[in-house]
């Protein structure tokens, strides 16, 4: 029978270590990550400050913070893919190309939440 390792206070700390080396990754290879983590430091902020109301404040961050999770999401893609099939395939264009769709998707909805909550506030 298989040992169980007990979760607890270790597992947290190796993924916590897992997940920030995934994040130094993102940000060493990943162009788009590192232009929407700057991206993300001026509006980040200034979402929380414009934000009225926690409701508000949590679209406007969260919305930039989807936009991340996805990157990355779309970059384990790519990198899987490339790994698989170094040459050209119809289904490895199509996995990159849903990727990149998945993340302009959240890119549309920051420029909406954005959008709607500003003009709301300003219009």
């Amino acid at each position: 029978m298989p040992s169980i390792e007990p979760r607890g206070p270790r597992q947290i700390v190796r993924a916590l270590k897992w997940s920030w080396k995934g994040l130094r990754a993102a940000w060493s290879y990943e162009a788009s990550f590192r232009l929407e983590v700057l991206v993300c430091v001026v509006l980040l902020p200034a979402g929380l400050w414009l934000g009225q109301g926690a409701v508000e404040k949590a679209l406007l961050a969260g919305s930039l913070l989807l936009v991340l999770a996805m990157e990355l999401l779309n970059s384990a893609v790519e990198a899987v893919v490339d790994k698989v099939s170094p040459e050209f395939h119809e289904l490895a264009g199509r996995a990159k190309d849903m990727g990149s769709a998945a993340v302009f998707l959240l890119l549309v909805n920051v420029a909406l939440c954005w959008g709607l909550i500003l003009w709301q506030r300003f219009g």
